[in-house]
């Protein structure tokens, strides 16, 4: 008669992380506790730095936790953001004066800083899909409960929206769509291109992300009943703090 196969045990720094893990979900360690650092990790489960290290990244990486050079590793908790593909678009959103962000947080406090509005001369790429040399540029960054959460770049095209609203730092009730509902430019149709990849320097920086956390980028064009393309907008989320949620009929 065989033997029944022995089950494969996880590497020992797996289990050290599934420990803090356990320890952080039921509460025992909250937001912002500092988790045990690597000498006490070492000295508790008689392993290696490396070891320790890794058992601490695998909750970096799973945004459970955040290193704070020189301080430490802290829990950071935080209940993802259900981003709604259609729904925070939809007009009775913003026409009617409504961030289309209070779609997206449900009351959570957020805000924009970092704001940065300019005219440019575009990239191809952008003049291509705009077909418009010269743009205005709108740039910001978004958090929520204090956590930056995304970073935002939109591009319209200068000749459209020169003297109006969209080239202030504040746009009014609504924000950029409900301004250019008063230019006769209303955005009816929009299409969203989605990828992931590794940040940039700066991106990190901006969003606050432990290492080898990953972003998600969407890239947004927002076009007129007459299929006019009048905004294109790439966004850079981080991606442990976003599910993306989008419904559709088959």
């Amino acid at each position: 008669m065989s033997e029944s196969p022995v089950p494969h045990e996880s590497p020992i720094y797996r289990r050290i992380a599934d420990r803090l893990r356990a320890r952080i979900l039921s509460g025992e360690l909250r937001d912002g506790d500092r988790l045990p650092g690597e000498n006490a990790l070492m000295a508790e489960y008689g392993i290696a730095r490396a070891t320790a290290r890794q058992a601490l990244a695998v909750l970096i990486n799973e945004g459970l936790a955040v290193p704070r050079r020189g301080s430490g590793v802290y829990v950071r908790l935080f209940k993802p953001i259900r981003r709604h593909g259609s729904r925070r678009l939809a007009r009775e959103q913003w026409g009617q004066g409504r961030s289309i962000w209070d779609a997206d947080t449900h009351g959570r406090p957020f805000s924009v800083d970092e704001v940065e509005v300019t005219r440019e001369r575009a990239s191809d790429e952008v003049a291509g899909i705009l077909e418009s040399r010269e743009v205005w540029v709108r740039r910001r960054r978004y958090s929520v409960d204090t956590r930056p959460v995304q970073l935002a770049t939109s591009y319209f095209p200068a000749h459209l929206v020169d003297g109006s609203a969209i080239t202030l730092v504040d746009t009014g009730p609504g924000g950029v769509y409900a301004r250019l509902s008063d230019l006769g430019l209303s955005p009816v149709h929009f299409t969203e291109e989605v990828r992931a990849r590794m940040p940039a320097p700066r991106e990190c920086e901006l969003l606050d992300l432990p290492g080898g956390t990953p972003v998600i980028v969407i890239e947004r064009t927002a076009y007129t009943a007459a299929g006019r393309p009048i905004e294109v907008n790439e966004m850079v989320l981080d991606s442990a703090a976003y599910v993306l949620q989008y419904d559709f009929d088959a």
